[in-house]
């Protein structure tokens, strides 16, 4: 059984003014957590379809219509691995 998990970016303003990057040279949505972003999950559906009515109506709602083009749909087999390797924690340098 496959579902489909809804995202949505809202992207960190910069300071300075700088211009927001919401997605690459290919057109992916990217975003960086360590740098603000809020990455929210809207809702797992049985459909990609489902997920694209999701998105429609909440491109009408206060926050997500200022970014109405920062919603990732990734679909997941249920009950299989997606993380199949332990990790490792890098300290931060504290001059950051």
């Amino acid at each position: 059984m496959e579902v489909f998990l809804l995202w949505h970016v809202r992207h960190a303003r910069w300071f300075d003014g700088r211009a927001t990057t919401h997605r690459d040279e290919a057109g992916e949505l990217v975003w960086d957590e360590e740098d603000g972003d809020d990455l929210k999950l809207l809702g797992v559906y049985s459909s990609a379809a489902r997920a694209e009515d999701r998105i429609q109506r909440a491109r009408n709602l206060p926050g997500f219509r200022d970014e109405p083009d920062c919603f990732l749909v990734s679909g997941h087999t249920v009950d299989q691995d997606q993380w199949n390797d332990g990790f490792v924690s890098i300290p931060r340098d504290q001059t950051d």
